[in-house]
């Protein structure tokens, strides 16, 4: 007897079951949508397709009567290049400070309470805190991105160092190699991969917090248009945004999962299709 848990979908059946869901979700908001409509034609709520598509054409593709500028396009890059600062230095710090607790028993003892203390904070908590000592620019947003996912980073980064094997260690140090040489040729290719799957789960958080940080104090972005037009009921700009953004963090996540295939195949990694 065959049991369910062997079986797998051929790449046509795998491809059509994945799209099932979201053909679902929009026969649903249709349905929904026009349900609504025909109750009332001027409710806000669900519009229908149209309507979001003629908001798509003013604010994608039509300069901006107040500024020249086209919105989407000066949001988009106004967040995108938050979040890249914002998770670039994450990504830094936690592979530094994890692979120096990871590695360094006397660092470990140092540092790893406090990272472990500093990843229990809820970020969103402390904006205003942040708003006050850096201000309403860009600094705050992009400390804010870095206090929310830098910890996290750094405890998968430790975390992957403490499980490499302990005898590829005594190896290294049977042979001659140095506390440097041992980081450099033993434990960063190993943990490179690591550093990049962490920075992938990480995405999401990251986009979240911008889209806050916008949200509250901001002049341009995605997270600052969303709440801009939200006090007019304006769902014909905020669900494309929204999907927009869930766009953007999913070609991003595959991105990085393409990259550590390419590069790391030997990962284990590679076979996570979450």
């Amino acid at each position: 007897m065959k049991r369910i848990i062997n079986i797998h979908p051929s790449d046509g059946v795998k491809l059509m079951l994945g799209i099932l869901p979201f053909i679902l979700a929009l026969l649903a908001y249709m349905i929904a949508s026009d349900m609504r409509l025909a109750e009332n034609a001027g409710d806000k709520l669900l519009p229908s397709f149209s309507s979001i598509g003629e908001a798509i054409q003013r604010f994608a593709f039509e300069p901006s009567k107040r500024t020249g500028e086209i919105l989407l396009w000066v949001d988009t890059a106004s967040s995108l290049s938050r979040l890249a600062m914002g998770v670039g230095v994450s990504a830094v710090i936690g592979f530094f400070v994890g692979v120096a607790c990871g590695v360094v028993p006397y660092v470990r003892a140092n540092l790893s309470p406090f990272v472990r203390v500093l990843s229990m904070v809820p970020p969103i908590a402390l904006l205003p805190i942040l708003f006050i000592v850096f201000g309403l620019g860009e600094v705050s947003k992009v400390v804010l991105i870095v206090l929310g996912i830098a910890p996290f980073i750094a405890r998968d980064v430790q975390q992957r160092v403490e499980e490499l094997p302990h005898e590829q260690m005594i190896k290294a140090q049977t042979l001659g190699a140095s506390t440097w040489q041992i980081i450099i040729r033993v434990v960063i290719p190993q943990v490179m991969p690591r550093l990049l799957n962490a920075v992938r789960l990480s995405l999401g958080p990251a986009w979240l917090f911008l889209i806050a940080a916008e949200a509250i104090a901001s002049t341009d972005g995605l997270g600052y248009r969303i709440f801009l037009v939200r006090r007019y009921l304006d769902m014909e700009t905020i669900l494309p945004y929204v999907v927009w953004i869930t766009l953007l963090a999913y070609l991003m996540d595959l991105g990085l999962k393409k990259t550590i295939r390419v590069a790391f195949p030997w990962f284990e990694g590679k076979r996570d299709d979450a």
